[in-house]
Formats: structure tokens, C-alpha cells, sequence
């Protein structure tokens, strides 16, 4: 039979390729994903990391339409076929669903579907829904089934940068015959990430876990040397994005670091927030006034770019974003508890801007986007609890990671645990100033990240995983 079929199937292809009809290529390709839909899932979520950097946004601005190919269509099968498993053989682990951070990302989502039925627009807000389902389910909820396997941990990260590393070098040549200039930095690495701000989170986020790697004395030193030489190239791309977002959140990445390696107590580290805070409400109009007297705008010199952080005078991207967040902010106090919609804020910002608070980037339709951060937005499309989940989501993440770090008795467990968790800090920073969980390119580390770091403290906290000291 196998035989009869093969025959077919090569007959039928030559008499398509005749006739110039080359679909019939992809038939054992998509065959093989079909059958790894039912027996491994495992390989699916790896092929899927793997494409996801390569994926392009196909876009219809007409009809709202958007997807992100190939990526997209495949979570869409993973998630059904997931639900199937759950209907058919009742595959749940309790120890997940009890866990703290599990019970945190539940609520949120069934906060953002009852906020869906009464958003100002259903179609928008369900549609948003079920893109962030075939991300959470995925990457969170089958990642950690995944990351049981503890090889699978180093594969995630090999399998997404891996091919990062292709569009890396895309993008500095594009960006090299381009003269290096900080006006291209803000598009070269089209198609494959809309912009550097979306570009440098990425390179941001996973420095922390190549450097834990580069250092980790059970792997071999070839293995550490393609893990240094990775680092290297992920902070030379890191510093032409001209992300200074990517930048800041890098630094108090390495600060948190600096802070749990010298084991400062975190109630001085609150106390000396709660000092700055109280600082700033003191002079906070003489620290306006300094802030405003700053004039330096974005630049292709490094320490000017840098200056320019803080100008909120005429920068035109720091004063966007506070448009933006100025706009949320009355969303809000218009409809604080349920908030307009999940995935709404683009359609309804734009009566909520003031011409003196509008920038050379900005439109009176306002089309231009979200909210540009990943706590002020919720709180406009879904009210205050909308905002509160993403918090508490940061707060026990951050927990259970320095939770495994510190309990754990096995070395190379307490390295990944604490790179892990720097790098999703990287994010958690990003997100005060930008926001792309509604993206793939974003979500598909975040929610991984988030599920190494639960997976780690269920199963490996108190164990020593299998075959730690191999290469992979």
C-alpha cells in the first residue's frame, strides 16, 4: 500500500510540474505536520520557536485583517488540538493549576473574556482574546509539559535565536550600507520585526540567558565559546537597534542581578524607592523644569541618543508615548472598572488626545497604535483589575524565580532560574514604555519564559534533572 501510494503521489506531482503547478511540493510537508500534530506537540512548539523570528505580518488595513505567517496558523492547530486532548483524555496537572502564577494568568483571561461581552467592540475584543489563547496555551500552559524534559529548556532559547541570528545579520547589513544611520535603525529589520523598538526587546531579552550559558561550568567549553560568541553578536545588534527602551531595560536587568548577588535585603531596596518617589513628589516641579530644558533629540551618537531619554520637551517618541498614556489615562476615568475592551484602546484614543499634548507623530484619527505600555493599556480597555493581573503576573513571576533561585541545591537549576528571570525583567521594564504581547515575535519568549520559570519551581526546585552536565 505504502508502495501504491508513493507511485501516486510521484506521478501526480510529475503531471502537476508539467503543467506548472507547484503546490503539490509542500503535500509531504504539511503530511509530516499532521502527523507530528497528534504524536509529538512537543516538535510542533520547537518548529514553531524556531519560526517565529523568520514569520511575517501579512496585514489588510482595509479590513483590520492581520496574521503572522507561518506562526500564527500553527498555533491556531496546536490550540485545537490541545482542547481535543482535554476533552477526550482529561490531561490536566493539578500541581499547575494550584500554582500561584497559573491561577494569576486564569483570572486575567476570564476577566478579558467577560470584558470582551461587554467591550464597545465584540468582534475586536474576542478576536484579541483568541490570539492571546494561542499564545498562553501553547508556550504557557504545553510549555510546561514541554520544559519537563530539561533539554527542552536549552532548546527553546537555541531554537529562537538560532535563526534571530539570521535576521541580526540582515539587518546590520541593510543597516550597514545605510551608513549606520539612526533614521534606518528604526526600519532595516522589516519584514521580519515592524520596527527597533520591537527588535531590541527581543535582543534584550534573551542576553541574560546566553550569558548564564557563556558561564555555566557543566557545559563544554566549545559550547560556551558559540554561547559567548552569540552574546557578543546579540550586544552589537542590541546597540544599533537605537532601542533605548531595550537599553534601560538591560540595565536594570543587570542591576536586579548586581542586587541579588550581593543579597541586599528587598525591604531596603522598597524603602529606597519609596525614598525617590518622595523626592520627586518634593521638587517634582523643579525636576520637570530640569527634564523640560533638555532639547536633545534622538541621534546617531551614542551619549546624545542616550540624553535624549529624558527629553520631554522635544523629543517626538518620548512625547508620543505621553499622548498616549495621557489618552489611556481618560479612557479610564471614563470607564475605570470594565474598561472599554480588550484590544479597543486604537479605536477610541483619539477623541481623548489634546492638541497641546499631539506630536508631528501624531493623527487626529488616531491610528497609530496601543497605548505603548503594558499596564496603562489594560487599565484602559480592561479597568483597573485589567491592569492589576499584569502586575500581580510580574510580581509572582519575579517571586517564584528568586524562590527556585535561592532553594534551589542544584547549580545549573539556580543559573537558568536566575538568567531566566532577568530576562523576562528586561520585559517587564520594556513594558512601562512599549507593549507587543498582541505579537508573536514577543509573546512566544514571554509566555516560554514564564513557564521555565513554573516548570522549575514544580519539578526541578528540590530535583536534579537528568543528564545536566550533557551539552544539547
Amino acid at each position: 500500500m505504502v508502495y501504491g501510494i508513493s507511485i501516486l503521489f510521484i506521478i501526480l506531482n510529475t503531471v502537476l510540474l508539467t503543467k506548472e503547478i507547484y503546490w503539490s511540493l509542500i503535500i509531504p510537508a504539511a503530511l509530516l505536520f499532521f502527523i507530528l500534530y497528534f504524536i509529538s506537540l512537543d516538535k510542533i512548539l520547537l518548529i514553531i520557536v524556531f519560526l517565529t523570528p523568520l514569520a511575517i505580518n501579512i496585514r489588510n488595513f482595509d479590513s483590520g485583517f492581520s496574521v503572522s505567517l507561518p506562526t500564527e496558523p500553527l498555533l491556531a492547530g496546536v490550540v485545537l488540538i490541545y482542547i481535543i486532548r482535554l476533552f477526550y483524555f482529561s490531561t490536566i496537572d493539578f500541581k499547575v493549576l494550584k500554582h500561584p502564577i497559573t491561577i494569576i494568568i486564569l483570572l486575567s483571561l476570564l476577566w478579558m473574556s467577560f470584558t470582551s461581552l461587554t467591550s464597545e467592540l465584540p468582534f475586536v475584543s474576542f478576536k484579541y482574546l483568541i490570539a492571546r489563547l494561542w499564545f498562553v496555551i501553547p508556550f504557557y500552559f504545553l510549555g510546561i509539559h514541554l520544559f519537563k524534559d530539561y533539554k527542552n529548556i536549552k532548546r527553546f532559547s537555541w531554537a529562537y535565536v538560532i535563526p534571530l541570528l539570521g535576521v541580526i545579520f540582515y539587518t546590520l547589513f541593510n543597516h550597514a550600507i545605510r551608513g549606520f544611520s539612526e533614521e534606518a535603525g528604526h526600519w532595516v529589520m522589516n519584514p521580519f520585526y515592524n520596527d527597533h523598538t520591537a527588535y531590541g526587546t527581543i535582543l534584550a531579552f534573551f542576553i541574560p540567558i546566553f550569558i548564564g550559558f557563556t558561564f555555566n561550568s557543566n557545559y563544554s567549553r566549545t559550547y560556551k565559546l558559540f554561547a559567548f560568541f552569540i552574546t557578543s553578536i546579540l550586544f552589537i545588534a542590541l546597540f544599533f537597534s537605537f532601542s533605548r527602551a531595550a537599553w534601560i531595560s538591560l540595565v536594570v536587568s543587570f542591576g536586579v542581578y548586581i542586587i541579588i548577588i550581593l543579597k541586599i535585603k528587598f525591604r531596603w531596596i522598597f524603602l529606597s524607592i519609596a525614598v525617590i518617589i518622595g523626592l520627586f513628589l518634593s521638587f517634582q516641579n523643579q525636576i520637570l523644569d530640569s527634564l523640560e530644558r533638555n532639547k536633545q533629540d534622538s541621534s546617531q551618537n551614542f551619549i546624545e541618543h542616550i540624553q535624549s531619554i529624558s527629553n520631554i520637551s522635544s523629543d517626538a517618541s518620548n512625547l508620543e508615548r505621553i499622548n498616549r498614556w495621557q489618552s489611556a489615562i481618560r479612557m479610564f476615568k471614563e470607564k475605570p472598572i470594565l474598561g472599554w475592551g480588550p484590544g479597543t484602546y486604537q479605536f477610541f484614543y483619539a477623541s481623548y488626545q489634546r492638541s497641546k499634548e499631539k506630536t508631528i507623530i501624531s493623527t487626529n484619527a488616531g491610528d497609530m497604535g496601543n497605548a505603548h505600555s503594558e499596564y496603562i493599556g489594560p487599565l484602559a480597555e480592561m479597568g483597573v483589575l485589567g491592569s492589576l493581573f499584569m502586575i500581580l503576573l510580574v510580581i509572582f513571576s519575579i517571586r517564584t524565580g528568586l524562590k527556585v533561585y535561592r532553594r534551589s541545591k542544584n547549580k545549573e537549576v539556580k543559573l537558568i532560574s536566575l538568567a531566566t528571570m532577568l530576562g523576562l525583567i528586561t520585559y517587564f521594564v520594556h513594558g512601562l514604555l512599549n507593549n507587543f504581547l498582541d505579537s508573536d515575535k514577543a509573546s512566544v519568549p514571554f509566555w516560554g519564559f514564564i513557564a521555565i520559570i513554573v516548570t522549575l519551581d514544580l519539578y526541578y526546585t528540590n530535583k536534579k534533572p537528568e543528564a545536566n552536565t550533557t551539552d544539547d
